[in-house]
């Protein structure tokens, strides 16, 4: 099966793509951006998911743009639920990508960590498969967390400390 993997970093594809490939998933990644902020930021993790990507034969999709501006105008004033929103627009990008592209289903990498908030995650893409018409994997890759870390600390991989927009790069590092 051809599955289209949303992928928002390096290190957060390793596990995930190890499990479906054992699975006998045919994978290609999709990078969505438009959440991550800065933009040096947004160009760190896709060269350094670039990079893991042609390290292991992983076909990666992204759209040659930065929408920062749509994804602040979308949340503002709606804050508390900003990963919410957030969610969803990158599950139905992928989505879309998936079907344009014939794909089989589509899943993301957010599945992998256990910072997200996971039953969101999980019920966004089963309404977004509804939606638009198309399956949404769902697995629960978090099993695979220290591996997943482990291996990106052996490769060298580029790490981030935060999820990637302003409101959670300021709940990292802003301390009163």
């Amino acid at each position: 099966m051809k599955l289209l993997l949303h992928t928002c970093c390096g290190p957060c594809t390793i596990y995930p793509l190890h499990v479906l490939r054992q699975n006998n998933y045919d994978v290609y990644g999709y990078f969505y951006s438009a959440n991550i902020h800065p933009y040096t930021e947004c160009k760190k993790r896709f060269e350094t998911l670039e990079h893991y990507a042609r390290e292991n034969d992983l076909e990666i999709i992204a759209p040659d743009t930065y929408d920062i501006e749509n994804f602040l105008q979308n949340i503002v004033f709606r804050e508390k639920n900003r990963c919410f929103f957030c969610y969803h627009a990158r599950l139905k990008a992928t989505a879309s990508i998936a079907k344009k592209g014939k794909f089989d289903c589509f899943s993301t990498t957010l599945l992998y960590s256990k910072y997200q908030n996971h039953q969101a995650i999980r019920t966004i893409g089963e309404t977004v498969e509804k939606q638009m018409g198309i399956p949404f994997f769902y697995m629960d890759f978090r099993s695979g967390w220290k591996e997943g870390i482990s291996e990106s600390k052996r490769l060298k991989l580029y790490r981030q400390q935060y999820c990637g927009c302003i409101y959670s790069e300021k709940e990292r590092y802003f301390r009163k």
